[in-house]
């Protein structure tokens, strides 16, 4: 974005703190109407608030007031969500507790990753933006207070929230490797190293194993869990390429009884 904006001769404003007081004086010199806000990760200050005529507006990917935070696709897919959407709303001191101008919704279908509903939301989400700036342009919207019912909040997934507990039911490990596929990434250990998993497929069938416990043949590796049991996807030793699981299997060789864990 930076880039284009160099190209088309627009000024680039890279703070490292919207709290910057030289940001602020050439945000206020600008004489901008309005911005907009995707994906930003720090909290700006009321004093940036207040520099624009109409304020600062973000797309947030979730249907507010659910999911307020830094994750909210993931979140809303580990839930078990059926629908999610994008909203966009005035920026206050609140975290995501602005009025909303606009949202668009967006089914989450049974296999879909974070980075499949991300990048579906993205595209309608850059729609919504454009059009919820234009109406504040002409004087035609108006922002509406969020609901007080409904609220749920997303913190940021770090790292160590996406180890797999295999003493979840099938349904549930499911929904959370999805809800941080691509980023960061589920995963589990196996002969005490790291080990990187893609999606899952829950199986209603499964064999009777202990969670954790590998059962692996030429055709399927599976998984026992709390309830029922998984066929792993793809996987990825620490140091090494993703590959299919019963391509790993064949060279880690698990014995009777080993787990993951």
């Amino acid at each position: 974005m930076a880039e284009r904006a160099d190209a088309a001769g627009l000024p680039v404003l890279q703070p490292a703190s919207p709290r910057d007081p030289a940001f602020q004086a050439q945000l206020a010199e600008l004489g901008v109407d309005c911005v907009p806000v995707v994906a930003y990760g720090a909290l700006i200050p009321v004093a940036a608030l207040q520099i624009p005529r109409h304020g600062w507006v973000n797309l947030h990917f979730s249907l507010l007031p659910a999911w307020r935070g830094a994750a909210p696709v993931q979140h809303a897919i580990m839930a078990g969500d059926d629908v999610t959407g994008a909203s966009t709303f005035l920026i206050e001191k609140g975290l995501d507790t602005g009025p909303v101008f606009g949202t668009l919704t967006e089914p989450i279908g049974p296999r879909d990753t974070a980075g499949d509903l991300l990048g579906r939301l993205a595209v309608g989400g850059a729609r919504l933006l454009a059009a919820t700036l234009d109406g504040i342009g002409s004087g035609a919207l108006q922002p509406r207070p969020q609901p007080a019912e409904g609220v749920s909040l997303a913190p940021r997934i770090e790292a160590a929230d996406a180890r797999v507990d295999w003493a979840l039911p099938a349904h549930v490990v499911d929904r959370r490797i999805r809800g941080v596929t691509p980023a960061p990434g589920a995963w589990t250990t196996w002969r005490g190293d790291r080990l990187r998993l893609g999606p899952v497929e829950p199986l209603p069938d499964a064999p009777d194993l202990a969670p954790g416990e590998l059962r692996a043949d030429r055709s399927a590796v599976v998984v026992g869990t709390g309830r029922g049991g998984v066929r792993l996807g793809s996987v990825q030793p620490a140091g090494k390429r993703l590959l299919p699981a019963t391509d790993w299997a064949r060279g880690a060789r698990p014995g009777e009884g080993e787990r993951l864990a």
